[in-house]
């Protein structure tokens, strides 16, 4: 009887311990171009949406010495913990990183 019990908690502990499947992927694409710029994005089964180009510029420092760089331009969306969806858009360049969206504070 207790051998029984122990394989039912064993059981049980396993299936609760499982970790859930991941979201399917229901779009994915992703394209290089040969001068190092490249395009993606993907959708999920839950919302979950991302879409990024990269393009490649040539930039001066502050020490004039020429240096290649890679601008890159996107956005994602995801639905919020309140069912309601969430969006940003970004841009990176030698500047830094910069995203905008209603969830993201603004500063004063």
């Amino acid at each position: 009887m207790k051998l029984i019990i122990l394989v039912a908690l064993a059981v049980v502990t396993i299936a609760v311990a499982a970790p859930p499947e991941p979201p399917k992927i229901l779009k994915s694409e992703f394209d290089q171009g040969a001068e190092g710029g490249y395009v993606f994005n993907f959708e999920t089964e839950n919302g979950i949406a991302r879409a990024e180009n990269g393009e490649v510029k040539d930039i001066v420092d502050e020490e004039n010495k020429p240096h290649r760089v890679v601008i890159v331009r996107g956005s994602y969306s995801y639905i919020g913990d309140d069912g309601k969806p969430v969006s940003i858009e970004y841009f990176a360049d030698e500047n830094g990183y910069h995203a905008q969206g209603d969830s993201i504070p603004k500063v004063q």
